[in-house]
């Protein structure tokens, strides 16, 4: 049986000299719980692996123990596979953006919102942005870029689902990565 690939994204590790996870440990840490075709992608911790047996949300869970256990604070850690990933980025409703990173962003929800939430969200996003739902990916088109946005950090606040943001060139770095593996 051939291993299906993953990619796990983190949330809050190495933020502002907070919670310091060095890469190299992060890939030591999932070869030591027997994944392969470890590799990790900036510092934010997204890391692509292999795995031989386990869904996304089983092996989501298993990160996350492991990860406490040996980091000692808790990381939310989304875990996606490659078709997940070639859906993202296929689906994209803002192509004119796609060709600069800094204002289009995804970010991988928990779960899908309900309509309620995302009534709420849309009440807030009063400013340059725009945003859309699609599953359990929010996309958002900030024109000023991410770190003047405003009613970026209202997302996670008022639409009340957890989930990590990545720009666009980490998404698609991300894809290629995912994607050579898959290859392999």
């Amino acid at each position: 049986m051939s291993a299906t690939v993953f990619v796990a994204l983190f949330s809050g590790i190495n933020v502002g000299g907070n919670r310091i996870v060095k890469m190299a440990e992060l890939r030591a840490f999932f070869e030591e719980l027997g994944f392969t075709d470890v590799a990790s992608y900036v510092q934010s911790g997204n890391v692509v692996f292999r795995a031989k047996k386990g869904d996304a949300a089983t092996l989501a869970k298993q990160l996350e123990a492991a990860f406490e256990k040996k980091w000692g604070f808790h990381s939310r850690i989304m875990v996606r596979d490659l078709g997940w990933f070639e859906r993202l980025v296929s689906e994209n409703p803002y192509p004119e953006v796609a060709g600069d990173p800094t204002k289009l962003h995804a970010y991988t929800l928990e779960r899908q919102p309900t309509a309620d939430e995302i009534a709420r969200l849309a009440e807030k996003c009063i400013g340059p942005e725009s945003f859309e739902v699609k599953g359990d990916v929010l996309y958002l088109k900030a024109s000023d870029g991410l770190g003047k946005s405003v009613f970026a950090n209202l997302i996670p606040r008022t639409l009340k689902v957890p989930g990590t943001a990545r720009n666009w060139r980490s998404v698609l770095a991300l894809l290629e990565m995912a994607g050579e593996a898959g290859a392999k």
